[in-house]
């Protein structure tokens, strides 16, 4: 019977390890009107996902083709944990009114990381995180200790996500909107995520091990060692 009992425990602590997860699916070639810059693959976002393991944040996002094509590209998640405003007004004419956002993590394509924090008051607060954003093909992600996103109201797993892609031509004007290619669709609240097939037939198993247990246990059969 312990046996049996570890072997559930075990199963429960996989599934409380899942990730949950929210994920965005966005339109190919759907640059901004505003968008002034080159119309490349690299900056058209396809898909992507933001996931919470409990201490870390995980960031992934796939582009329409191989990233490093357009210099000066970058990737902004901006993250609403409770206190955000409308920051992205940007300048006229105005896009994303509706964006809550009071952090952003920022990811580079030469594999840096950036966790941009907004207090209500005083300067943000900048991480830069060498080698936190891993390029692969058309995909980056990158892993955030929660830790580096504290929650300003918010439960991390009802935090909201935007992401877009920028071209920056003058970092002194960050204001721009024509500056801006793509945005895809809000993410979040993060929803938990579906165990795997394997990991259900685990679970089954060791629920249909408790029960041959119980019955032979009230049937007087004793099991062997």
């Amino acid at each position: 019977m312990r046996r049996v009992l570890r072997f559930v425990g075990s199963i429960a602590l996989l599934m409380a390890s899942s990730a949950a997860s929210a994920a965005i699916s966005d339109p190919t070639s759907d640059f901004l009107l505003t968008y002034s810059g080159p119309a490349n693959t690299d900056v058209d976002i396809v898909s992507a996902d933001v996931a919470f393991t409990g201490s870390s944040f995980s960031f992934s996002e796939t582009m329409n083709g191989a990233i490093g094509t357009t210099p000066n590209a970058l990737y902004v998640w901006a993250i609403n944990r409770g206190a955000g405003i409308a920051r992205p007004a940007l300048a006229p004419p105005a896009i994303g009114s509706t964006l809550l956002w009071d952090a952003v993590v920022v990811m580079f394509a030469d594999g840096t990381l950036r966790v941009v924090t907004f207090p209500a008051a005083g300067p943000p607060s900048i991480s830069n995180i060498v080698g936190g954003t891993t390029v692969s093909g058309n995909s980056l992600s990158g892993l955030v200790a929660a830790s580096l996103l504290p929650s300003t109201g918010f439960a991390p797993t009802a935090y909201t996500f935007e992401l877009w892609s920028r071209v920056r031509v003058n970092p002194a004007m960050d204001g721009l909107t024509s500056e801006v290619a793509d945005i895809a669709p809000n993410a979040g609240p993060i929803v938990a995520a579906v165990p795997e097939p394997a990991t259900w037939l685990m679970m089954l198993l060791g629920f249909g091990l408790i029960g041959n247990v119980l019955r032979r246990k009230s049937s007087g059969v004793v099991l062997p060692a």
